[in-house]
């Protein structure tokens, strides 16, 4: 019992507070869309187990030595891989993309526990480098263990998912210091594989979302029409908006997908501009803890993961907010904490603990 309460003497509160602060905002969200519009309660009971599994992730974490973590670095990283690899086998399509593994009216994503076991395994793979620049062999030997994870989640077909394994990678690397001469290497890279991507990686239906989001007058009532109701979503909120479950374009079922993929819109509605701030003031909270605690760990793997971890964060943070804006095409990123998404949910309360872990034990060397 003493062990316990020293956890809970160390932990952030204030990282705890932005992520408790997220969830209760989405929770009442999602109680809002299932009760106006008269269904049952079954996504909004899941995601309150799925926030109570969460939660206990938190408390075990934080009571494990973070650094046991980076001893099995290596049988993470093929753990996370084999997920990967047996959604392709025995995963359902769900909406078009991306993989899940379904037991009844139970599922679960595989991909999202693979961003933090690479994030784990990149740490520890760049750890012993974090203090001078990185040579070629660990740079690429760094982008050859991300791409083992990319390839499968783009053969589910996932684009949004490896565009975050990507800035992950991104993230860590920059991070540790770029080789000489790797932006050109990477802008160059960048444009051939972004066009082998367009002409022989992506489906027609992924095609179709960029060029509707470029061009949104060719699909008005198809590929545009999702992110026309969500600006419209956003833009009727006004100052102060609707109120909790009043939002006409999520009750009145013109903005599909409300709960998931939707959700910055559906608070955009209800809770308007300022409840929309107070949205981002949270993410923001939520992130510099993340890199406040991986910076003043002293300890270059924790640093790494922990920046890493937030670039997660972050990347679904800015992709859902600006699909639901027509800033970027729509893909299946869910919004961190807030969207109906139960692993999704699960993973973010694990990155917490990853946080938490190191902020308890990172001081505490004997």
């Amino acid at each position: 019992m003493n062990r316990w309460f020293a956890v809970f003497a160390r932990f952030d509160w204030l990282l705890m507070f932005a992520a408790l602060s997220l969830t209760a905002l989405g929770l009442l969200a999602i109680y809002g869309i299932n009760i106006s519009r008269g269904v049952d309660f079954f996504q909004f009971e899941k995601q309150i187990l799925a926030v109570a599994l969460g939660l206990a992730v938190v408390a075990g974490l934080a009571w494990l030595d973070y650094r046991q973590i980076r001893s099995v670095a290596l049988p993470i990283y093929f753990a996370g891989l084999g997920l990967l690899l047996l959604a392709l086998v025995f995963g359902t399509t769900s909406h078009g993309g991306g993989r899940w593994f379904t037991i009844g009216a139970l599922s679960f994503q595989p991909v999202e526990p693979a961003k933090i076991a690479l994030a784990v395994f990149l740490a520890a793979y760049l750890c012993r480098h974090a203090y001078k620049r990185l040579n070629w062999t660990v740079f690429l030997g760094s982008a050859l263990a991300t791409a083992v994870y990319v390839v499968p989640t783009m053969l589910q077909p996932d684009f949004g998912s490896a565009m975050v394994l990507v800035a992950l990678w991104g993230a860590a690397v920059l991070f540790c210091g770029l080789p000489r001469h790797a932006w050109w290497i990477l802008i160059l890279s960048a444009v051939v594989l972004g066009s082998l991507l367009w002409t022989v990686g992506l489906k027609p239906y992924q095609r179709q979302r960029i060029t509707s989001f470029i061009n949104p007058t060719l699909d008005p009532y198809g590929a545009s029409y999702n992110v026309a109701q969500a600006r419209i979503a956003v833009g009727s909120g006004g100052l102060l908006g609707k109120g909790i479950g009043e939002g006409s374009q999520a009750r009145l079922r013109f903005l599909p997908e409300a709960s998931t993929d939707f959700m910055f819109a559906v608070l955009g509605e209800e809770l308007g501009f300022v409840g929309l701030a107070l949205v981002l003031g949270f993410f923001a909270l939520l992130l510099s803890r993340f890199i406040r605690i991986g910076m003043q760990s002293a300890d270059a793997f924790a640093g790494i993961l922990l920046v890493s971890l937030a670039a997660v964060i972050a990347f679904h943070l800015f992709v859902n907010a600006g699909m639901n804006l027509g800033a970027l095409p729509v893909t299946g990123i869910p919004l961190p904490f807030l969207s109906a998404a139960a692993t999704s949910v699960v993973c973010m309360f694990c990155m917490a603990g990853l946080a938490e872990s190191v902020e308890v034990h990172a001081r505490n060397r004997s």
